[in-house]
């Protein structure tokens, strides 16, 4: 059973259910000062506490996702597995595996879609990345078999896991919902977390003498999926988007590539790389580096381009709105910048999901399909 599956919550709090009762049941035949009782009422106790936290644990978890499996709650890296299809040619995509969505009709691609485990190798960075690929149910059906579709990288936060934009954000059913309503366009969605040099966040940085991120997200990732599936290769043809973490990286691979990207947009964002203990040094003592990773800066000092921007806040619980509007006001034509700020929200899964259909909504009518 998986760490988010029902099944194992609802055994937690029936045990800690359970533990309860019978504490307060044997309480009294445990009150002696036999080291027999002293042990029966210690051991109640713990039993109880621990069934406890895990039941509160596990409701945190279901609802934010921290972790996605047991292997990443043990902190254990995890095989991508065995590949079961990969593209001939040389290409630089290995398809691991295929899951259905949970949607009606999702046991056939061409009713639900499909989402496809990837490996990506980068030639320019030569960073391997794990991911994961949502095909729409178009894709498969032959009257769009010439069709190229636009196409969006999806970025999660720091540290995150890519499972989480399926599971807890749920972009591929969300992205499949709105185009059965005709409310955006069919799109190929690339997930991924923007860790791809674990355990360092590099945010999105090409570190000198260490992974070059930048290059794998703007040059990379894009070629090596045009070349295996059937997506746009020019930068009307493609977007990206992430939260937190990732937000700051899509803004930023879209405000330094618009000859590859149209538009980015940043959920919950910041606007300058951060630099702590879970970074390391970034930039080598480069003061043009550190000052090209501050989207502030570069909206000031970068001539600008045609691409369009998405940002979010909230009045109320968001640290960012302040430098949110800074970046709102810098933006010039032309390029484009949109906004959702809510009334309140915070920096979570909560928040974000109120955000995602808007922005995809947003993201599809700046993108075309080839």
């Amino acid at each position: 059973m998986g760490l988010t599956s029902t099944a194992v919550l609802v055994m937690a709090v029936v045990a800690a259910v359970v533990l309860f009762a019978s504490t307060i049941w044997l309480w009294p035949r445990l009150a002696g000062r036999t080291w027999r009782a002293v042990t029966g009422r210690v051991a109640l106790l713990l039993a109880t506490q621990l069934a406890i936290f895990a039941s509160v644990g596990l409701v945190a978890n279901n609802a934010f996702l921290f972790y996605g499996s047991w292997a990443d709650l043990f902190g254990k890296q995890q095989d991508l597995g065995v590949v079961v299809d990969h593209s001939a040619g040389g290409k630089r995509i290995k398809v691991m595996g295929t899951q259905r969505l949970d949607v009606p009709g999702g046991d056939r691609p061409e009713r639900g879609g499909q989402i496809q485990k990837i490996a990506v190798e980068g030639e320019k960075s030569a960073i391997k990345s794990p991911a994961y690929v949502y095909l729409p149910p178009e894709y498969f059906q032959p009257q769009y078999a010439e069709k190229r579709f636009p196409a969006a990288i999806v970025l999660t936060g720091y540290p995150g896991t890519a499972e989480n934009l399926i599971k807890a954000l749920k972009y591929p059913r969300t992205a499949h919902e709105l185009a059965a309503k005709r409310k955006i366009q069919p799109m190929v969605l690339v997930m991924l977390r923007p860790t791809v040099a674990p355990p360092r966040d590099t945010e999105c940085v090409d570190i000198p003498g260490g992974p070059q991120t930048e290059t794998f997200f703007a040059d990379d990732l894009p070629a090596a999926v045009s070349g295996v599936y059937r997506v746009g290769t020019g930068s009307a043809n493609w977007g990206i988007i992430g939260n937190s973490t990732g937000g700051y990286c899509s803004l930023k691979i879209a405000l330094h590539h618009p000859d590859r990207f149209a538009a980015g947009a940043g959920l919950s964002a910041y606007y300058e790389a951060a630099e702590d203990r879970t970074t390391g040094d970034l930039f080598q003592g480069k003061k043009e580096l550190r000052q090209r990773s501050n989207l502030l800066w570069s909206l000031d000092n970068k001539p600008p381009a045609k691409t369009s921007f998405l940002v979010t806040s909230s009045k109320k619980g968001e640290p960012n709105l302040k430098d949110t509007l800074r970046f709102i006001e810098k933006v010039r034509p032309p390029a484009r910048v949109s906004s959702i700020l809510l009334d309140s929200g915070g920096h979570n899964f909560t928040t974000w999901k109120r955000e995602i259909p808007p922005a995809l909504e947003w993201l599809s009518g700046r993108l075309t399909s080839a």
